[in-house]
């Protein structure tokens, strides 16, 4: 099988944001390996789904090395899976703790560093992770530590290995968005998320597609934390 075309892995890649994500990929002629919990195989010989848990270590191993033996190589990694937990700091559980960490940190971690590997023996390759704009500019009464103690790290991290990796032919960049319309906001709840950007309506999916193709061929760019977030993370 050709090598040539170019070859994305999108993880968290079931729904939302991820399945808009793999779509957007496939629109540009990208194979595309997804993943997720849930995830199944469609009809689409050019996708390759891997069911799993991010957070596992064996998953980010068997998403890599299935990308790589079904389509020869890895381009872009988007690291979009996570999770959100919102409750006043004193009411986090320690397992909410765990769960964060492994899923947002840990996730990310162990599938970037394998990769950034595979990037490494090919010369090239580009990461961009999903993250959110709560991590600069912090709203009273939505009370998020956890989301901006996982997806800050995240930030400061990208910054870290667009670094790192800056002679060598990877790029690494970060999507900062505002609260993006997906099935996880009830209808009940919009019009007040809409209020907390000052463009005053919430974000799109399509919205967050676009920046992380922007990103994609944007070959300049690196260590950039794109604020997709109609204009949260300047002030109010």
């Amino acid at each position: 099988m050709s090598n040539e075309r170019k070859v994305a892995i999108v993880t968290g890649a079931s729904q939302g944001i991820g399945a808009a994500l793999v779509k957007g990929f496939r629109d540009r002629n990208y194979r595309v390996v997804a993943t997720s919990r849930s995830i199944t195989q469609g009809s689409d010989p050019d996708i390759l789904a891997v069911p799993g848990d991010i957070a596992d270590p064996a998953t980010a191993e068997a998403v890599v090395r299935e990308a790589i033996a079904r389509f020869g190589r890895v381009d872009t990694l988007v690291n979009n899976a996570g999770i959100f937990i919102a409750k006043p700091f004193t009411d986090y559980t320690a397992e909410d703790f765990q769960t964060k960490i492994a899923t947002n940190l840990a996730g990310f971690f162990h599938i970037t560093q394998q990769a950034v590997a595979a990037m490494l023996k090919q010369g090239s390759g580009h990461v961009v992770s999903i993250t959110t704009s709560l991590t600069d500019h912090a709203v009273a009464g939505v009370p998020t530590v956890l989301a901006n103690l996982t997806k800050g790290g995240i930030n400061s991290a990208t910054k870290a290995l667009a670094v790192e990796y800056a002679t060598r032919g990877i790029r690494v960049n970060a999507v900062s968005p505002g609260i993006i319309k997906t099935p996880m906001h009830a209808p009940q709840t919009h019009e007040f998320l809409a209020g907390l950007h000052p463009v005053k309506r919430m974000g799109e999916v399509r919205d967050i597609v676009d920046a992380v193709l922007f990103l994609e061929s944007a070959g300049f760019v690196t260590g950039e934390i794109l604020h997709v977030d109609g204009g949260q993370s300047a002030g109010h």
